[in-house]
């Protein structure tokens, strides 16, 4: 289907050179990175970040992950404990967000933060993703590139769904290979899981030396994605299942007879780069309620429940 209002660029130099300046001029672009596809704007720029707020319908008290293309250049924006600084230079470029003191003169614009003394920052890992945001000029704000609350994109394909006419452009890298949004860590003041993700938390424990804290549930939003309902697709979900109900379609996950399978394998690497993939194919099937098969709560199966969970949660508009 034919997108006229949103351009799609290819990632080669032209294309890049093209979306680069796009954001350099304000306007949103959707670019891919390791994990999903985000979606792009100057980070300085109050007109900018209210775009992105616009774009997706997202609520303003939800902070936004700044991409910048290198530790030298994050390191210019906020203070990184010491903590920090060991995860960073040990997962840098990567699925790894770290939110962090602002620095005095961060020239951020304020919405990127919600008002917030922090930021969360991230170096993707992505060749093409770092050309950009160097080639712009600026640190990016860079959301998921999905309206807000449905499920994330891993695909150009998936963010012109959800976007069309309401970006400048989609630069096209083809699909994401881990599939999930990065792990986000806090420092306040000890090391605390925020959001699950990319990165699994007994890497992060393991270059630590030690367990990560928890963030205590209802808490104040302090980054993205700790929001109750959250990834929903159309179709209500029922997690943990066995056996589906009658008119429940079945997300299987291992050796399951499931008309969808995250991984018939069993692999949890597959399932995490799979997910929103399939959680998509429940739309498009025009399923209303689905079931999902258990998945283990190790490694990146903690990213995977974590989903599935705000996925399934009451949403807004669901009676109560």
């Amino acid at each position: 289907m034919p997108h006229p209002d949103t351009r799609t660029l290819a990632a080669d130099d032209a294309g890049l050179a093209e979306a680069a300046g796009l954001l350099a001029a304000g306007r949103l672009v959707a670019f891919p990175t390791e994990t999903v596809y985000g979606l792009g704007a100057d980070a300085r720029s109050d007109e900018a970040t209210a775009a992105i707020f616009a774009a997706k319908n997202r609520p303003q008290t939800n902070p936004l992950i700044v991409h910048v293309e290198s530790l030298d250049r994050a390191r210019g924006l906020a203070e990184f404990p010491a903590d920090a600084l060991r995860l960073a230079e040990a997962f840098w470029p990567g699925p790894l967000t770290l939110v962090l003191p602002l620095k005095p003169g961060h020239g951020l614009a304020p919405r990127v933060t919600a008002g917030l003394g922090t930021v969360g920052l991230r170096v993707p890992g992505t060749d093409l993703a770092r050309r950009l945001i160097a080639a712009a000029g600026t640190p990016v704000a860079a959301p998921s590139a999905n309206p807000s609350g449905r499920v994330s994109p891993t695909s150009a394909a998936h963010v012109l769904q959800g976007l069309s006419g309401r970006i400048a452009a989609v630069l096209d890298g083809g699909p994401c290979a881990v599939g999930l949004e990065s792990t986000i860590v806090g420092f306040d003041p000890e090391p605390t899981l925020l959001r699950p993700g990319g990165l699994p938390s007994e890497a992060i424990e393991a270059c630590l030396g030690r367990a990560l804290a928890l963030r205590t549930e209802g808490a104040p939003l302090t980054a993205p994605g700790q929001m109750e309902s959250h990834y929903a697709p159309a179709a209500h979900l029922r997690l943990n299942v066995i056996a589906p109900d009658p008119g429940e379609t079945l997300i299987g996950f291992g050796p399951v007879a499931a008309p969808l399978n995250l991984s018939p394998s069993g692999d949890l690497h597959e399932a995490a780069a799979t997910l929103f993939h399939t959680l998509r194919l429940l739309d498009e099937r025009g399923a209303t309620r689905a079931a999902v098969s258990p998945i283990p709560e190790v490694g990146l199966g903690r990213a995977i429940n974590d989903r599935l969970r705000r996925a399934a949660a009451p949403r807004p508009q669901d009676p109560a």
